[in-house]
């Protein structure tokens, strides 16, 4: 088979599959998480019932791919932020701002059993893990520029500067997220 063919059927199933992902979303935007069948999504998507069981077994693992498409997303922002030229400690503000701000905006957009559904431990820990090592090189960066303190170790760190910033779900404003960061940011300072 010529590549240019194989290019074309690998990117129309990649098109078939986002197309699945969004339709998905949207249907259970409107009718609600436990309303939505598979029959829906296939003709909401303009496709077969076969086809749309030849990407996915049932809505859940339709679910889980679409949350873990925007956790990707997500984590690939954060890499970003952590690789922009610029002081250990400027990238590291970026870093937990917007880490803020995802949890801000996760907090008023996600309904409890959607949550439920896609923050079991098998599906979250992979993107936790990534999370913290990304949250620990840019901690240990700092450390050794003597931006940021050196006597606890950057894993403890990172898991503090984690559990901080998640409080941003529940906060009013965004406002509020920025005097998050901050105080975040001040625990981490060197001491005396």
């Amino acid at each position: 088979m010529p590549k240019l063919w194989n290019e074309t059927i690998e990117e129309h199933r990649r098109t078939v599959r986002e197309a699945i992902l969004d339709t998905t979303w949207d249907l259970v935007a409107e009718y609600g998480l436990l309303s939505v069948t598979m029959s829906q999504i296939a003709e909401k998507t303009g496709i077969g019932r076969a086809t749309l069981y030849k990407y996915f077994p049932d809505v859940e693992a339709i679910l889980i791919a679409h949350h873990d498409r925007h956790v990707t997303g997500h984590l690939q922002q954060l890499a970003d932020l952590r690789d922009r030229p610029g002081g250990a400690g400027e990238r590291l503000a970026a870093v937990l701002k917007q880490y803020a701000l995802i949890c801000h905006h996760r907090g008023r957009h996600g309904t409890q059993e959607f949550a439920a559904l896609v923050h079991r431990p098998e599906h979250i820990a992979p993107a936790q893990r990534q999370l913290v090592e990304l949250f620990q090189g840019l901690l240990t960066e700092a450390a050794e520029t003597g931006e940021l303190r050196d006597d606890v170790a950057p894993t403890e760190l990172a898991s503090y500067c984690l559990h901080a910033l998640t409080a941003a779900c529940g906060l009013p404003s965004e406002a509020a997220v920025h005097r998050l960061v901050a105080v975040t940011l001040a625990g981490l300072r060197p001491t005396g």
